[in-house]
């Protein structure tokens, strides 16, 4: 289960002229490839990517300037705001397999150009800033193949098993593609940890070592079917194996030993699929998803005390069923210059959870004991619908917009349960203007509403951070105005700079408050202000002399505000992300298939605030790496890259209080563990 995003965006300059659009671009209605009916920005031929020797489409997008891919995850249904990529003018219908491993599976030699466009510009609400269209074709049949092993030097098992191997192919008139991959990961650390009581008296040191394996193996399947009047048919597949072990030893050297053990052994699949064909003047799209996921988590703890006293342990036996059903229905046509689109939508989103919780007894034997609120079933009902307009005002100025509403039901079963339901209204309007040949502005108002979390409904228990939550079963949505403005600026051969703000005026966001005299949940806050602002930067050195030479510099900088629900001063939202930075100098020698390169990133996060506990991350420096990477050993490109050399520790402190917050301070656990460098080497080939 996804746990969190990091995303970064940053700084950039660069620019090309624009291409004219390939003439062996598949013909398409209008509606199934938006992108032939507006000019890109700019357009990328396979010959732009030379000096990279691409496997890939993925490959191929991530030397873009001054583009960083949005994949749109967490978003609610499968409207209007999804990934900022389309495949030959398409969105691609599917949450969990998701367009990176789509555009993964995409070999270079399909690739007949790319274009960088303006998404307010094309007839697919939602889209704004800048979007990459790929157009491909596949005539023959090809594969891929990606092997990537990690070693950390200390406290990590070896990750030997993390690659994929995919084909591509075509029969009549069904384009296909089948992929076999797995994400492993083999990570941990060891350190110190010092406990520490309101005097700043030492009361215990413990030394601990933590390790964290799992691996994802998946197998998906891809269908496309092309007909002759129009029709264009999508069907995705996937199904995914996910297991994690995590295991954590701390020996104090005063008050006790602690063996930690959590597990998780998943299976879920998605199915999802599309068909569009022409319909009374317009085109008519019926998209359709299911995505199902088992999840049993297990976790268990043992205490062993210095002063001989009984060993002290519990466990935790969770089983977690998700569900999500969504139907949904577009209609598009043209009038004049400008594009309608109404659209239905309709989903049902479940949860079902079963919880054991159990103590150990004074003779060593685990006895169940009640964890009320955490069996618990929650399901919405969710319909909506929508019509957006768009055309241009000018040659140079594009308007887009849409006004819709949604009607929810909200039901939970078990301990307090409810049922209730919701209105919302949402839409936007989005504007595009070319200011100069080189500069593109965009601007946009949005009414938004949140996806809740339906774990925040039900009680439970993280027995290694030794907190539990209340049910809450009064949660609402969130709703927001998001204020979005972009500006794209193309410096022709020097690169390309891609500046975002933004503002959302959010209500009844969801954070950390109180339940009854002593429990605590996840709830809504009545108001919340997030600003921020991005910057992503690509510099070829190639003008100044320095041939082969490129420098990426992406940043992001994030603040939000919220009154404590506990003492009522204003502070970020709990845990939200403050800054990310990251930085890539690569040379390509010229001549030759070698490159070498380094690469940095650090980042920065808001406290965790909970009503008893203030956990902080005091993380100082960043991961700083090189590598070395052959274009064509024996027709493979391979990469050795060699990160953490500086030796970033990862350090955590958690302050834990008499009573709430705002009481004294009882003790602090202060943590800096190491896992120093991590080798890596990545083999990627063609067949």
């Amino acid at each position: 289960m996804t746990r969190r995003l990091l995303t970064s965006a940053a700084l950039g300059l660069a620019s090309l002229p624009v291409g004219a659009l390939a003439q062996e671009a598949p013909p398409a209605p209008s509606s199934a490839a938006p992108v032939s009916a507006t000019t890109p920005l700019r357009s990328f031929s396979p010959s732009d990517f030379e000096r990279f020797a691409p496997r890939t489409a993925l490959d191929m997008v991530r030397q873009i300037p001054g583009f960083a891919i949005d994949q749109g995850e967490d978003r609610r249904g499968l409207g209007q705001a999804g990934s900022n990529v389309l495949i030959n003018g398409e969105r691609f219908s599917g949450k969990s397999n998701d367009v990176v491993s789509e555009l993964g599976r995409i070999g270079a030699s399909n690739v007949i150009r790319i274009e960088l466009i303006d998404g307010a510009t094309l007839n697919l609400p939602g889209l704004s800033g800048q979007v990459v269209n790929i157009v491909s074709k596949v005539d023959s049949l090809t594969g891929q193949f990606r092997w990537s092993p990690r070693v950390r030097f200390r406290r990590t098992d070896p990750q030997f098993l993390d690659g994929e191997v995919s084909i591509s192919g075509k029969a009549g008139k069904i384009a296909y593609t089948l992929s076999l991959s797995n994400d492993s990961f083999r990570n941990g650390n060891a350190g110190t940890e010092r406990v520490v009581d309101a005097n700043g008296i030492v009361t215990d040191r413990r030394y601990e070592e933590l390790y964290v394996n799992g691996d994802q193996p998946r197998i998906a399947a891809g269908l496309k079917y092309t007909g002759d009047n129009g029709q264009i048919g999508n069907l995705n597949l996937s199904f995914e194996r996910p297991w994690t072990r995590i295991t954590e030893d701390s020996d104090g050297e005063v008050v006790r030993d602690r063996d930690y053990l959590e597990t998780e052994k998943e299976y879920n699949y998605e199915v999802g699929g599309d068909y569009l064909f022409p319909l009374w003047g317009g085109n008519l799209k019926l998209i359709g998803l299911r995505r199902f996921e088992h999840s049993p988590f297990f976790t268990r703890i043992f205490l062993d005390f210095e002063d001989g006293r009984p060993r002290e342990g519990n466990s935790l036996a969770t089983v977690i069923d998700e569900t999500e059903t969504i139907a949904r229905a577009e209609y598009g046509w043209k009038a004049g210059e400008a594009d309608w689109q109404f659209s239905l939508e309709g989903a049902i989103n479940r949860l079902d959870t079963r919880a054991d919780l159990a103590l150990l007894d004074t003779v060593g034997v685990f006895v169940p004991v009640p964890l009320p609120g955490s069996d618990a079933v929650v399901e919405e009902k969710r319909a909506e619908i929508g019509l957006s307009y768009g055309r241009p005002l000018s040659s140079t100025l594009t308007l887009q917009t849409s006004l819709g509403g949604e009607y929810s039901q909200i039901m939970q079963s078990g301990a307090g349960g409810l049922t209730r339901s919701f209105i919302r209204p949402k839409g936007f309007v989005a504007l595009a203007w070319k200011a100069t040949p080189r500069l593109d502005l965009s601007l946009r108002l949005q009414r938004d509403v949140g996806q809740l979390n339906f774990f925040d409904f039900v009680a439970s228990a993280d027995l290694g951070a030794e907190n539990q939550n209340s049910g809450n079963p009064d949660l609402v949505p969130q709703q927001s105005w998001n204020i979005d403005f972009q500006a794209t600026q193309n410096l022709g051969a020097l690169g390309s700079i891609n500046a975002k703000a933004f503002v959302n005026f959010v209500e009844d966001i969801v954070d950390q408050v109180p339940i009854g005299l002593t429990g605590e949940a996840p709830g809504n806050i009545e108001s919340a202000t997030i600003w921020g602002a991005s910057l992503d930067s690509t510099f070829k050195m190639d003008v100044i002399g320095w041939t082969g030479v490129r420098f990426d510099i992406d940043y992001t900088y994030r603040k939000s505000s919220l009154p404590d629900p506990l003492t009522g001063i204003r502070r970020r939202i709990s845990g939200d992300t403050i800054h990310e930075f990251s930085a890539e100098l690569r040379y390509d020698i010229p001549g030759g298939n070698w490159a070498v390169g380094g690469n940095y990133f650090d980042f920065s996060q808001a406290d965790e605030v909970r009503l008893s506990q203030l956990a902080e991350f005091p993380i100082t420096g960043g991961d700083l790496g090189i590598y070395v990477e052959n274009k064509n050993v024996g027709g493979l490109t391979v990469r050795l890259g060699l990160s953490n050399i500086i030796g970033t520790n990862e350090a955590f402190r958690r302050t834990f209080y008499v009573g709430r917050r705002d009481g004294p301070v009882a003790f602090v656990e202060d943590r800096d563990r190491f896992f120093g460098p991590v080798v890596s080497l990545d083999v990627n080939g063609s067949f």
